[in-house]
């Protein structure tokens, strides 16, 4: 018999001839209990009788775990959430919790300011008043830093944002909002650096999150941000002042400079607080292995066992060439490993289609697996 890691390893292959909707209903369905269900009659009932936009609000958290961090971010980090329709009329219902992480150079207004290309507040309407999604609380953290982003990574330099994210933010959101507060009721996505943040994190913490959707992930293989030519290597070196924003670093290295900072910390370095990976225009090989371990082709054999107790999706646009061969490699290990999962390759680039996909996959892909009720009513 063909295993499940297998079997939708076939599928993904044949992602460029199967429509995504189909891909979708054929991957996931063998899988999904029965308990946690899409959008359904009672949804629908549900909807009939409420108002049909959800309601936004910005919240500050603090971030225990990124006090004392050494770029001197603030630990009090902006969070963008989304109540569904009907959360304020139906003061005793509780909600699963999608974690929607943003990519390098961006904020939670990414996904939730004006004119933002992802909206998450109009697509989320819309998919649950169309009935393709059901209702969720959506939030998204606000992980800019003085270097662009914190690649949701551990370290002194970035500070410790795998926990804020698993422990810190996952925390005050079951405190101050009516969630479903269990695992099977979790849910972790993200795109680009958010991919990455979600596929480290997510590995990571099974405990936290029960179901994981990667959209083009970065930063997967060995050599993802390391500069890689004489130029790039020259202006690492010459990068040597603090900036006061990510713009003050020269573009074509500013992702190596992020990654270097949540890789390659060093509390004695000041004043950038990192280790080059680059001297005297050659890669450092003790900086360069530093920085391989935090990659998750090098880090998923660890954590097999733990991605096999979770729903996994990924997907990538074709023109997206590098991250593309990254993530079938990705794909080929957890097919070798028999760890179900699908994989999706679309007609797209990095970005240019991220909206529909995060309305006709992400959010029926979360709303089959999260969990409806609390521990006690689901037995």
């Amino acid at each position: 018999m063909t295993s499940p890691g297998k079997r939708r390893g076939l599928g993904r292959r044949a992602a460029s001839v199967v429509t995504s909707g189909v891909l979708v209903a054929m991957c996931l369905a063998a899988a999904a209990p029965s308990a946690a269900g899409g959008a359904d009659a009672t949804d629908a009932a549900a909807r009939a009788d409420r108002d049909s936009s959800g309601t936004v609000l910005r919240v500050k958290v603090h971030g225990k775990s990124l006090e004392g961090n050494l770029e001197g971010d603030s630990p009090d980090r902006d969070v963008s959430v989304y109540l569904p329709p009907g959360y304020k009329s139906d003061s005793h219902r509780r909600y699963p919790v999608l974690y929607m992480l943003h990519g390098f150079t961006n904020t939670d207004l990414s996904y939730f300011g004006d004119g933002a290309g992802t909206h998450i507040p109009t697509i989320a309407d819309r998919a649950i008043e169309g009935g393709t999604a059901r209702d969720m609380i959506i939030v998204t953290p606000n992980a800019m830093t003085v270097y662009g982003g914190s690649n949701y990574s551990s370290g002194a330099t970035t500070g410790d944002w795998e926990s804020f994210v698993s422990q810190d933010l996952v925390s005050y959101v079951d405190k101050h909002f009516r969630t479903i507060d269990r695992v099977e009721a979790r849910g972790l996505a993200g795109h680009s650096m958010g991919g990455y943040g979600a596929m480290r994190i997510g590995m990571k913490h099974p405990e936290v999150f029960s179901s994981l959707y990667i959209l083009s992930s970065c930063c997967i293989s060995p050599t993802s941000n390391i500069p890689d030519t004489p130029e790039e290597m020259a202006a690492f070196e010459a990068f040597t002042e603090r900036p006061d924003d990510y713009t003050e670093v020269p573009s074509s290295i500013r992702t190596a400079v992020a990654a270097a900072a949540a890789w390659a910390p060093d509390p004695a370095n000041p004043p950038l607080y990192y280790d080059s990976p680059v001297k005297n225009g050659e890669l450092d090989p003790a900086v360069f292995a530093r920085m391989t371990a935090n990659r998750p082709l090098a880090m998923v054999d660890q954590y097999v066992n733990n991605l096999r107790k979770q729903h996994i999706a990924f997907d990538v646009g074709d023109e997206d060439t590098n991250i593309l061969a990254n993530l079938t490699e990705f794909d080929r290990v957890l097919t070798s490993y028999d760890v179900p999962h699908t994989f999706e390759v679309y007609q797209g680039n990095h970005g240019n289609r991220v909206p529909e996909r995060f309305e006709d996959e992400v959010l029926p892909f979360f709303s089959k697996y999260l969990a409806r009720k609390p521990a006690k009513e689901s037995s």
